[in-house]
């Protein structure tokens, strides 16, 4: 009988700190528009004409330096993607599905990339900033496909040995589970709205870009979280009666807690007067809510990826 072969040392940390770039990249890019810092450099993708990095007494003074260090922050994104699709292609090159993931962060990066191009051309239209932050939100997903998929299958020679996939759960249960994460995706949409309404969207000149009534989006993207909290609980209750996993239990348990949590920041902030310290949060939160929901979908299987 083969033994399994021990995972590589490097690869765990690779992964997790393509993880980690994406999430930060959003931090990053929330700190942007908290501080109106969106059109820092007005240009793309030269910061002002004639130079790709920011000037002396250029007009836009610190809003120049924040928006510049997030556009720096892609190249370390784009080196952690590439690095990724390394380790696999090396690694684990019979995991074709691991491959694309990977190769879907490079492109990723790259799309990234031209559409905040396109966001400053555009004068932050809140259609295109949108689209910048949901993308970012695909990126985490990818980013968290690729280092659960990656704990499975390891073979001397870089090929994976991989049992049958199988759910862990009846298929109602993974059905509704699926139902949840397209909710999810629903509630973020409806979270870029709220803030394209609001006094965040990025622009210190020009706040609120969607001309939707605030409060109204607001009550709407509400709504919707309730929704999904109720679809969480199910999820989670039926995951606990019809499941032995112990990690389809705690992936649920803690899906329900950073729901909690950031519906939670989320009220705060709408009553406290959306002070950026818990807009920050909030998006740090969404961040980590596409973490666990795509863990909470691949943990209904073995060997999910």
């Amino acid at each position: 009988m083969r033994l399994p072969a021990v995972r590589p040392s490097f690869v765990r940390p690779i992964l997790v700190a393509n993880l980690v770039g994406e999430i930060v990249i959003v931090i990053t890019g929330g700190i942007v528009r908290l501080t109106g810092s969106g059109l820092g450099c007005p240009t793309w993708p030269e910061c002002v004409p004639g130079s790709f990095t920011p000037v002396p007494h250029q007009e836009e003074g610190i809003h120049k330096l924040i928006e510049f260090g997030n556009r720096t922050l892609t190249g370390v994104v784009g080196l952690l993607a590439l690095a990724c699709v390394w380790v696999v292609f090396t690694r684990m090159r019979r995991r074709r599905p691991l491959l694309l993931v990977a190769v879907g962060l490079v492109a990723g990066v790259l799309l990234q990339a031209v559409v905040g191009g396109i966001a400053v051309r555009m004068t932050l239209s809140p259609v295109v900033v949108a689209f910048h932050f949901l993308l970012s939100m695909v990126m985490i997903a990818l980013s968290t496909m690729l280092l659960r998929g990656s704990e499975d299958g390891w073979s001397p020679d870089g090929t994976a040995d991989l049992e049958p996939r199988e759910l862990l759960v009846p298929h109602l249960v993974s059905t509704l589970a699926w139902v949840t994460a397209g909710v999810c995706a629903v509630v973020l949409v409806l979270g870029t709205v709220v803030t394209g309404s609001g006094p965040h969207s990025g622009d210190a000149e020009q706040p609120a870009r969607t001309g939707f009534d605030p409060r109204s989006v607001a009550w709407l993207h509400a709504d919707v979280v309730m929704l999904f909290v109720g679809l969480v609980v199910a999820v989670l209750v039926a995951v606990w009666l019809t499941s032995s996993s112990d990690r389809a239990k705690a992936t649920w348990r803690g899906v329900l807690l950073v729901t909690l949590l950031q519906g939670a920041i989320g009220y705060v902030q709408y009553f406290t007067g959306l002070p950026e310290v818990l807009v920050g949060l909030h998006m740090l939160g969404a961040s980590l809510l596409v973490v666990t929901m795509v863990l909470g979908v691949m943990n209904l299987r073995s060997n999910p990826l």
